[in-house]
C-alpha cells in the first residue's frame, strides 16, 4: 500500500511523509522547528540588508555572509533531525510497501536500530572535533573561529549543534525502535 492509499493521513497531512509520531521527543522538535524556519527569513533580510549596504550606500558589512552561512547550515543540520522525528527519512518502498503490517514493524524495528547505530557512530566520530573546536593542543580554552576580519567563533558552535542534533537523532531512533517493539 503507497502513502496514497494510506487510510490514516488526513488530507492536510503531506503525502511524502510521515504524521508526525506522537511521542513527545518528536513534538518537541516539530515545534522548535518553527524557529529554524524563521532564520531562513532572518538570513534572507541579512543578505538584503547587505546588498543594500554594499551597492547602495557603498559600505558592506563583516558580519553578513558569515552569520547567514552559520544561520543555513544550522537550519540544515536541523533539519535532519526534523525529518528523522518526523518518520520522513529516504526509504526505499520496493518491498516495503507490500508486505503485511506485522513484517513492515520488523523491517521497521531493524532499519531505525541500523539509522540510529550509524548517528550513535557519527556522535562518538565527531566528539573529538567538538573538543578541539575549543581547546588548543596544549589545552587551553581557544574557540576556533574563522579567521576572518569579523572572526566569530562559528565554526566551533556549529561542531556543537552537530553533535548535539546528531545525539538527538540518536535517541529518536531509539524511541522508534522502543515504539515498533511495542507495537505502535
Amino acid at each position: 500500500m503507497n502513502k496514497t492509499q494510506r487510510a490514516d493521513l488526513t488530507p492536510e497531512e503531506s503525502l511524502y511523509e510521515e504524521p508526525v509520531p506522537p511521542d513527545l521527543m518528536a513534538k518537541g522538535v516539530a515545534w522548535l522547528g518553527h524557529f529554524f524556519a524563521w532564520m531562513f527569513v532572518a538570513c534572507m533580510l541579512f543578505l538584503i540588508f547587505e546588498v543594500v549596504m554594499r551597492y547602495v550606500f557603498n559600505s558592506p558589512t563583516i558580519w553578513a555572509h558569515e552569520t547567514t552561512t552559520y544561520l543555513c547550515a544550522a537550519c540544515f543540520v536541523y533539519g535532519g533531525l526534523h525529518s528523522v522525528s518526523r518518520n520522513g527519512h529516504i526509504r526505499i518502498v520496493l518491498l516495503y510497501d507490500h508486505i503485511s503490517d506485522a513484517t513492515r514493524r520488523w523491517f521497521d524495528v531493524v532499519i531505525y536500530t541500523i539509522c540510529g547505530a550509524a548517528t550513535a557512530m557519527f556522535s562518538v566520530a565527531i566528539w573529538p572535533t567538538v573538543v578541539a573546536g575549543f581547546y588548543n593542543p596544549a589545552g587551553r580554552f581557544r574557540m576556533i573561529t574563522t579567521g576572518t576580519a569579523w572572526n566569530p567563533p562559528f565554526p566551533a558552535l556549529l561542531r556543537v549543534f552537530l553533535f548535539i542534533a546528531l545525539v538527538a537523532m540518536t535517541v529518536q531512533f531509539a524511541v522508534f525502535v522502543i515504539n515498533r517493539l511495542r507495537g505502535k
